[in-house]
């Protein structure tokens, strides 16, 4: 059968362009050499290979008017989508046990060596023995086997940016609690220790700084690049409702059921818990000229507190039951405080970490960072000595804060060394030591002409811990790693001292 048209129905169409093409002659290239040139393998490897589904059908020719029939290639969109989602929720899964291990092992190493320390009866700051022996370790570890220590702290690296990410949420319950721990202290010695706090920062601040100048000027070091360190993630709205609905479930199931847990504290904890951490992440999240005065540490006590008022006003107990279940300092009947509390002692352990990744940094402005941090912790502990039995403040209330400048992890270790301390208010003190230093150091820093990294980290640090620390490494990155190293020297050196039997003696007596 004949599949030729006649001619009588062929159609000329005829295309016409309003300019004409030029008349190039095609390169003279052989076959392999025009696919080279011109398609390399490269590129031709890339191509996606042909498959029954996309090959092109010629259409019969019995109908000339029929179109051509084109097959659609079918990709496998769904198959690299779900490929895709599994592998990325299988590593979101190891990343929380990843963190949940890493962060256990420390926390379990805290507990242990408190408890050993307790056995013992020893008055030694445990977490601070633990901090030297894991530095030790990594220093042994990158002297023989560098890829060892490496893959050390790679391991424990999620549980670091954990304690970073969560750091002022540590320091908190002191503030929370603070209406309880002030209110037998009288209104003028209130007033006496609010002068000693803040005349006592800015006299540190001045001696740290000064001291790191004029070292700096001795030695003449040249300033170096640091090594760089992680930041934490910032807080998704996953978290926030997450938080959120915790707060308002555990919030009713405690006004219908104030025992369902067992006790007052555990039943109160999730939403006294969760109030605490939507308080901080609504803090942080404001605009920075509102942060400079209103600190998220204080929108996160200040949140915490009104959970506990609203409780105790639905449930007519008043706010300090409801605050005595925040920080019940029982382990048998823990509360949101005793849970946040719990992480100082790996915040102690972490300083062996932050050390150990700046040791190059160390070693090379040693004579700043050694001198400045022993003279301005000298100077803390013997001024707040001097000037509270100058002013007369009661001697219990002196020593209470005397370590005002050092982190409340080992603060509270310190005044534990003596006798009759309100250890309450030693946290409360050193946290509001931190927001004053937090809040107006970067202003003083700059009316003090301290130009220098290295001074600005030392004095920062020495003079306001982790939260001044918090405050100027989020807008000068470049001071950050010596604010880390102040930060735990300061705190570190201020616990030997005091360990001492001849300089706690010699403090009591300026005391008097």
């Amino acid at each position: 059968m004949s599949t030729s048209m006649p001619v009588s129905m062929a159609t000329t169409v005829s295309h016409s362009l309003p300019f004409s093409l030029p008349k190039l002659k095609p390169p003279s290239l052989s076959s392999p050499l025009f696919r080279r040139t011109f398609f390399p393998n490269s590129t031709l490897n890339t191509l996606p290979r042909p498959t029954i589904s996309s090959i092109t059908f010629p259409p019969r020719l019995t109908n000339p008017t029929r179109k051509t029939r084109h097959v659609p290639a079918k990709f496998s969109q769904a198959d690299t989508g779900s490929t895709s989602n599994s592998s990325s929720l299988t590593g979101t899964v190891f990343g929380v046990l990843h963190l949940v291990v890493s962060l256990g092992l420390i926390l379990a190493a805290d507990k242990f060596l408190k408890k050993a320390f307790v056995a013992a009866a020893i008055k030694f700051p445990s977490a601070l023995f633990g901090m030297f022996c894991i530095f030790s370790v990594l220093i042994t570890l990158d002297a023989t086997v560098p890829s060892a220590a490496t893959a050390l702290v790679s391991f424990f690296e999620p549980a670091l940016l954990f304690i970073q990410r969560w750091l002022p949420l540590f320091y908190v319950p002191s503030l929370v609690v603070l209406p309880l721990a002030v209110k037998d202290v009288p209104a003028a010695s209130a007033l006496k220790i609010g002068l000693i706090l803040v005349g006592g920062w800015l006299a540190t601040l001045c001696v740290a700084g000064y001291t790191a100048i004029a070292v700096r000027k001795a030695v003449k070091t040249e300033l170096v690049d640091a090594e760089p360190m992680g930041k934490p993630s910032p807080f998704s709205a996953f978290e926030v409702w997450t938080w959120t609905a915790v707060l308002i479930i555990s919030f009713v199931s405690a006004l219908y059921y104030p025992t369902v847990l067992g006790t007052s504290a555990r039943t109160c904890l999730p939403f006294l818990l969760a109030a605490t951490v939507l308080g901080y992440i609504v803090g942080t999240g404001l605009p920075s000229s509102v942060k400079k005065v209103f600190h998220p540490i204080i929108c996160c006590a200040l949140s915490a507190d009104l959970a506990a008022l609203a409780f105790g006003y639905f449930s007519k107990s008043g706010i300090e039951p409801v605050l005595g279940y925040y920080l019940t300092k029982a382990s048998s009947n823990p509360g949101a405080g005793d849970v946040l509390m719990g992480f100082l002692g790996s915040v102690i352990l972490s300083f062996s970490f932050s050390m150990f990744k700046q040791r190059k940094l160390v070693k090379r402005h040693a004579a700043e960072i050694f001198t400045s941090v022993i003279i301005s912790t000298v100077f803390s502990l013997y001024s707040t000595a001097l000037v509270g039995r100058l002013v007369q403040l009661e001697p219990s209330l002196t020593v209470s804060i005397l370590p005002r400048c050092i982190t409340v992890a080992l603060a509270l270790s310190i005044v534990s060394l003596f006798d009759g301390a309100n250890t309450s208010l030693t946290a409360a003190v050193v946290v509001l030591t931190g927001l004053v230093g937090a809040n107006f150091v970067q202003a003083t820093l700059d009316r003090l002409s301290f130009r220098d990294p290295i001074a600005r980290g030392i004095a920062t640090a020495s003079s306001a811990h982790g939260l001044g620390t918090a405050a100027l490494s989020a807008k000068e990155p470049e001071a950050l790693p010596f604010c880390a190293i102040a930060y735990a020297l300061n705190g570190i050196f201020g616990s030997l001292l005091c360990s001492i039997p001849a300089v706690r003696q010699s403090l009591l007596a300026i005391v008097g």
